[in-house]
C-alpha cells in the first residue's frame, strides 16, 4: 500500500458504548492532523456508513470530551450491514466520499463485520477495541473495562455496606457478556465469599459448600457475571434449596457499567490506541486491530481478533484460591 494515497479516513464507533471512545477520537484526530488527514466522522456505526451519516471531527472539539463517556459519534447495531447489500451500499458510500480508510472503534461484532467488508471492499481497515467485556484477543485491555470495573466495585462496595448491616445474602449480577473478566476483578478487589464466572465450572460448587454452613452472622456476597449458566435468579432459588433460612437480596448492575467518566487507564489506552491507529495506516498496514499486550502495542490481523479472549490460568488460579 503507497501511503500517499491515505488523505481521507473515516472513523466509526460500533456495538456498545464505551468509557474511553472519545479519547481515542480525540487521539486520532490530532494523529490525522498532524499528518495532513482528513478526518470525516461516521455517526451510529455501520448504520451511519450505509447512508452516509457524516460528521466533520476536530481535534479542538473532540479534547473536550476526553473525559466523558459514552461516544461522541453515537453507536448502533446494523442488521443491514449483516446482509451482503448493506455492505454493498457502505461500499459505495466510501467511494463516493473518497474515504481512502477506515478506523472502526468496537467490540467483537465490529471486527467480524470489518472482515465481511474486507471480502469487497480493498482499503485498508484498521480496529481499536471498545468493549467495557474484555473478551477480545490481541490485547491486555480493550477500552471500557478498566472503568466498567471500577464502576462496578464502587457499587459492590455500597452494597456490602447495607449487608453487613442486615446479615444478608447478596447476589450481584455483573455485566461481561460471555465473558467473566468485570466479575473476576470486581469480586477478588471487593472481598466477594463467591464468584461465578461463566468459563469456570467449578465456582457454583465451592459457593453451595459455602452457603450450608451460613449462619447469618456476617454478609455474604456473590459476584456473578451476566453470562454465567447459573444466572442470578436460578442461583438464588438454589441457594435457598441448600439453606432455606438464609436472607438474600439479587442486584443487577446492568449499564450503569458503561457509563461515566473513564479511568486514567482507559483514557490513556483511548489516546495510544487512537494514535497508533493513524501511524499503521501510514505504514501500509491493513486489516489489523491496534491492541497493547505486556504494556507495548501490538497489531493483530482481524481472523485472530474475533476469536473469544479467555480468563488466562492465573486468574484461574486466584480465583480459586480466594473463593474456594
Amino acid at each position: 500500500m503507497n501511503t500517499n494515497r491515505i488523505k481521507h479516513v473515516g472513523v466509526f464507533t460500533s456495538g456498545g458504548d464505551s468509557p474511553g471512545m472519545n479519547a481515542a477520537l480525540y487521539a486520532i484526530a490530532k494523529a490525522a492532523e498532524k499528518n495532513g488527514i482528513k478526518l470525516t466522522g461516521i455517526k451510529k456505526g455501520y448504520e451511519g456508513l450505509i447512508d452516509g451519516d457524516f460528521t466533520t471531527l476536530k481535534s479542538y472539539d473532540l479534547q473536550k470530551l476526553v473525559h466523558t463517556g459514552g461516544t461522541v459519534l453515537k453507536t448502533a447495531r446494523s442488521k443491514r450491514f449483516m446482509e451482503l447489500e448493506g455492505r454493498k451500499k457502505a461500499l459505495q458510500t466510501l467511494h463516493t466520499n473518497h474515504i481512502d480508510a477506515l478506523i472502526a472503534i468496537g467490540g467483537d461484532g465490529t471486527f467480524k463485520g470489518l472482515l465481511a467488508f474486507s471480502e469487497i471492499c480493498d482499503i485498508p481497515f484498521i480496529g481499536i477495541p471498545g468493549t467495557i467485556d474484555n473478551d477480545i484477543s490481541g490485547t491486555d485491555y480493550t477500552l471500557g473495562f478498566d472503568s466498567a470495573v471500577n464502576t462496578a466495585i464502587e457499587n459492590i462496595d455500597k452494597i456490602r455496606d447495607t449487608a453487613e448491616s442486615h446479615n444478608r445474602i447478596f447476589i450481584v449480577e455483573v455485566m461481561g457478556k460471555d465473558s467473566g473478566y468485570i466479575a473476576i476483578h470486581s469480586g477478588l478487589t471487593t472481598g466477594a465469599d463467591a464468584i461465578l464466572i461463566p468459563e469456570s465450572g467449578k465456582d457454583f460448587i465451592y459457593l453451595l459448600d459455602k452457603v450450608k454452613n451460613y449462619d447469618s452472622e456476617d454478609a455474604f456476597l456473590v459476584v456473578v457475571s451476566e453470562g454465567d449458566e447459573i444466572g442470578a435468579e436460578l442461583l438464588a432459588t438454589k441457594i435457598k434449596e441448600i439453606n432455606a433460612n438464609v436472607d438474600l437480596r439479587i442486584t443487577r448492575l446492568g449499564h450503569v457499567q458503561r457509563g461515566g467518566n473513564p479511568s486514567a487507564l482507559d483514557r490513556m489506552l483511548g489516546v495510544r490506541l487512537g494514535v497508533a491507529a493513524i501511524d499503521v495506516l501510514l505504514l501500509g498496514k491493513k486489516n489489523v486491530m491496534a491492541g497493547v499486550l505486556n504494556n507495548q502495542l501490538h497489531f493483530t490481523v482481524f481472523e485472530e481478533v474475533v476469536k473469544q479472549h479467555q480468563v488466562n490460568d492465573e486468574l484461574q488460579e486466584l480465583l480459586e484460591l480466594i473463593t474456594n
